[in-house]
């Protein structure tokens, strides 16, 4: 009897130690691949120099895509990424639309500047926050991403931990783009939301219910919106979302006004956003991989 429990210890503790280093036994919801091929056929996004498809990710466990997609850059090539992004086709097609349609003309509307790069974190096989025991992230599936900074056409850079507490004109401006968000995915968690979200915005497209109707957008926050949401934002391809032939109409945005005290920038004409070189994106380095903390630890 004595023996029997000493085994069953051992057998405990050799999966509590599997589960520590990584192992998962779990397997991907039957809908996820589903969502993903619809995706894929909808034409809801363009192979080009800068998405390009993978190989298959199968594992470990419920993690990985059917047709994963190595992103460099969005908004057609002209805004670049830091490093190379590993996303699902819903993913790109939800972050592509959100910064060309609430990103770039809130950066117009803010600074009367282009964006021109961004620092995301992507694709990771872990459990939320990274912790030993929770729900597995929608990083695993390439279903999130983590918004850590910009680039602005002046040559300006912002991080969003310096930003979000920073000059007003920056405040204004991360909490517009984390507050449209919220119509573009069903997850947005931005700092104060928790303490594992005080560096980065957190966007992903999670099923939190069985109609896709629930959304989870922390912290609230009460500004007054000035870029309006399309009728189509909160729609998901391979779900939901169809290209229409007006993918392209000009954003509408509400009149610059004063933002605490700080005039509005002068209305000076800006140059048409280029897209980069794609000899330029080649040179990137590549996405830390899941074995890497980096910027990426303790995120959901």
């Amino acid at each position: 009897m004595v023996h029997h429990h000493i085994q069953r210890g051992i057998v405990l503790a050799a999966l509590l130690v599997l589960v520590g280093c990584g192992m998962r036994f779990d397997s991907r919801a039957p809908w996820r691949d589903e969502v993903e091929a619809k995706c894929l056929s909808s034409g809801a996004v363009k192979m080009s120099a800068y998405v390009e498809p993978m190989n298959r990710i199968d594992g470990p466990g419920a993690c990985g895509m059917q047709q994963p997609l190595r992103v460099s850059a969005f908004a057609n090539g002209t805004i670049g990424l830091t490093s190379r992004a590993t996303m699902s086709c819903s993913a790109v097609s939800s972050v592509n639309r959100w910064i060309t349609e609430i990103v770039e003309p809130a950066a117009v509307l803010y600074y009367r500047q282009h964006v021109t790069a961004m620092t995301v974190g992507s694709y990771s096989c872990r459990n939320q926050d990274s912790k030993w025991i929770a729900n597995i992230s929608e990083h695993a599936f390439g279903n999130a991403v983590d918004v850590m900074g910009f680039k602005f056409s002046d040559g300006r850079s912002m991080s969003v931990v310096n930003g979000w507490k920073g000059d007003a004109r920056d405040q204004a401006f991360l909490r517009e783009i984390a507050m449209d968000a919220c119509d573009y995915f069903t997850t947005v968690l931005a700092p104060g939301s928790d303490s594992y979200h005080a560096n980065h915005i957190h966007v992903d497209l999670s099923r939190h219910d069985s109609s896709w109707q629930r959304h989870v957008c922390q912290p609230k926050l009460q500004i007054a919106r000035r870029i309006p949401a399309r009728a189509d934002a909160s729609k998901i391809a391979g779900l939901n979302y169809t290209p229409s032939s007006n993918g392209d109409a000009d954003v509408q945005v509400a009149s610059a006004q004063p933002l605490f005290g700080v005039p509005a920038p002068a209305a000076a004409p800006l140059p048409p956003m280029r897209p980069i070189d794609p000899k330029t994106l080649a040179l990137l380095p590549p996405e830390p991989d899941d074995t890497d903390d980096g910027d990426f630890k303790g995120v959901y």
